[in-house]
């Protein structure tokens, strides 16, 4: 079987690289002291990882897991940094041939990083291909075809799997227990993400005064993506309008063109929630169903909307399906059940 080598991206740690190339790139921490938030996640992986270094071994494999945006992409990288190594970047749906991962393995130096987003999107037949290589450091191929074939063992250089899931359910297990640490990354505190977007303001050269950082840390949902993308989108609005600086009216201002409110429900959000009451009374409604009638797909209410609705308490999840609470009537202005018998 010919090996190809799959469409991959290679970063030289503490060199100029591919990553710095786009901004949001450069609004990554580029270490675990510049990574705000998850704070048990990084005690932990700096003990890990000072070991690792210490005894001169590739780091055991990363499981990193959690909803999108959180920063499973950063660590990836930083964790590639700490290691002084380099890390091949490469995602769950590109690797659709053994060759391609084949590919993929025989090009990686001792102790690189195999970053691997989506990894739950792997076909089974790929993923079977992994066992060996994560456990022996050794990839099983099969040369030629019918009674000619022969197995071809061959021999890598031990090597570091970070994988990144928003599914670890979707993992199967014999893959999922071959990962030595396996992290989730919860949603982020707003003390976390007003420290997250004044470091990314100063990176930005934009002046921002706490009252607006704070304005945005109480309306990105929790995840330093959606700040930093807010962030940009702030900068620009106060670029146009010929403010030399962001202030709370202009953040205020911005923030009511985007058409995210108070608690951080863009329209998607509350599109939702207002199906949910105005079309099945409150619920119960499938998520296929519920997929349908706003127009979005299952994947990302799934993955996207639903997480930061259930955080808030807006939405809950039931045998029979999703259900509007009290607090998700209040904050679209809708009245209770009990509320419209008087």
């Amino acid at each position: 079987m010919a090996i190809e080598e799959a469409k991959t991206s290679v970063v030289a740690a503490g060199t100029g690289s591919e990553e710095d190339a786009s901004l949001d790139a450069r609004l990554r921490p580029r270490s675990l002291a510049e990574f705000v938030g998850q704070s048990r996640l990084k005690e932990s992986l700096t003990v890990f990882l000072a070991a690792a270094r210490e005894r001169g071994e590739a780091l055991e494999h990363v499981l990193l897991a959690g909803p999108p945006g959180l920063g499973k992409t950063s660590l990836a990288h930083i964790i590639a940094r700490e290691l002084n190594t380099n890390i091949r970047v490469t995602a769950g749906p590109a690797l659709t041939k053994v060759a391609d991962l084949a590919g993929v393995l025989t090009n990686l130096n001792e102790g690189d990083i195999l970053f691997v987003d989506e990894i739950h999107r792997l076909q089974k037949t790929i993923e079977e291909v992994l066992y060996p290589a994560m456990e022996d450091f050794s990839l099983d191929l099969i040369v030629g075809k019918g009674p000619g074939a022969r197995t071809l063992r061959l021999d890598l250089p031990p090597f570091t799997l970070v994988g990144a899931t928003t599914r670890v359910g979707l993992l199967g297990a014999p893959l999922r227990d071959r990962f030595g640490m396996t992290y989730r990354l919860d949603f982020y505190t707003e003390d976390d993400l007003a420290r997250i977007l004044r470091r990314s303001a100063k990176l930005l050269n934009l002046v921002v005064d706490e009252v607006s950082l704070n304005e945005i840390a109480r309306r990105c949902r929790r995840t330093p993506r959606v700040a930093n993308r807010l962030l940009k989108r702030i900068r620009d609005f106060a670029q146009v309008h010929k403010h030399d600086a962001v202030h709370y009216e202009v953040a205020r201002e911005a923030l009511m063109l985007l058409e995210i409110d108070e608690m951080g429900l863009d329209v998607v959000d509350r599109r939702v929630l207002a199906a949910v009451v105005e079309q099945f009374d409150g619920g119960p409604v499938g998520l296929q169903t519920l997929a349908a009638v706003t127009a979005e797909e299952q994947r990302t209410l799934e993955e996207v909307v639903e997480p930061f609705l259930l955080q808030c308490g807006f939405l809950k999840r039931t045998p029979r399906g999703r259900v509007i609470t009290e607090a998700g009537r209040k904050h679209l202005g809708l009245a209770t059940p009990a509320q419209r018998l008087f």
